[in-house]
């Protein structure tokens, strides 16, 4: 069984190089296909980490009642803190606030006042798992006691909830198309190859061959093709992302504070695993099924 394993692995690799032609043609079309999907798929990943990170500086600031003490405070930071939507919560003291209010708005003129005006506006600043249960959030903290006043921004809210939604709607429209096409056509790449080799095949199960015998060769070659047809996409990918990114941010400086480019790690996470899958699935599967209909003989 060993033996007939490694002669099958090598009359694998001895069948690309016979059939050059067919090898390149196959290798090229799942690239070129795999190079689409790895294109589309690290543009829409950023997209969605861009409003995610947009999402993150989303908060809902919440007020007290005057004279609600510290431990109270305490207390509510806790009861918050539990529920599912919260991701973050910052408490902001009345001298924080006051502070940040002086050096925001009054400048020069700050020195004018000996007392703090802003006493009573210490305030948590909360910070969300999804900006889409902001909603849920906002209906129970106007329900707890000593919270007079909540403060937050519906359309930012719902604005990014909407595009957070249609990413996910045209990306997963657009990786399914991209996908089925990529099938298609490897797969019929490989059917192809392999048809114009069933007098081969059929010269094998004349002289005795078993179906295990003659399948596994052309599923071996099937499998390195697309393994192949695989790296050199990723391989693409990975050079170009980190180049297009220190090019955008070189030309187009002001994007950098918008947006933040996820790194090709955490890109290809995913994208790897996936793009080796497809490449190796469809040449084992498609040799499979090719090779099994000129066993029949």
């Amino acid at each position: 069984m060993i033996s007939t394993l490694f002669y099958t692995t090598k009359q694998g690799i001895v069948n690309i190089f016979k059939n050059k032609w067919f090898s390149l043609a196959s290798v090229a079309t799942i690239s070129a296909c795999l190079f689409l999907f790895g294109v589309f798929y690290t543009i829409i990943l950023n997209f969605q980490n861009i409003v995610k990170t947009a999402e993150e500086g989303v908060s809902i600031t919440v007020f007290f009642d005057e004279g609600t003490t510290e431990e109270r405070m305490a207390e509510i930071k806790e009861l918050i803190a539990k529920r599912a939507e919260v991701r973050q919560i910052d408490f902001i003291s009345a001298d924080e606030a006051w502070e940040s209010f002086k050096d925001e708005y009054l400048g020069e003129y700050q020195d004018g006042f000996t007392e703090n005006p802003l006493a009573d506006s210490a305030n948590f600043e909360i910070y969300l798992n999804d900006v889409s249960m902001q909603g849920a959030l906002v209906t129970y903290l106007e329900s707890v006691p000593n919270i007079r006043q909540v403060n937050r921004s519906e359309v930012t809210a719902n604005t990014l909830s909407g595009f957070n939604l249609l990413i996910s709607y045209i990306s997963a429209g657009i990786i399914v198309i991209l996908l089925a096409v990529s099938v298609f056509l490897i797969s019929n790449t490989v059917t192809i190859g392999i048809s114009v080799r069933k007098e081969e095949i059929g010269i094998m199960k004349y002289i005795g061959a078993t179906d295990f015998f003659v399948r596994a060769p052309f599923v071996i070659e099937g499998m390195i093709i697309g393994a192949l047809g695989a790296a050199i996409p990723l391989t693409a990918i990975y050079i170009l992302y980190a180049k297009v990114v220190e090019f955008l941010g070189e030309r187009f400086s002001v994007l950098t504070g918008i947006m933040t480019f996820l790194p090709i790690e955490v890109v290809f996470e995913n994208l790897l695993p996936i793009s080796i899958g497809i490449g190796v699935g469809i040449g084992f599967f498609g040799s499979f099924t090719t090779v099994r209909r000129h066993l029949k003989v």
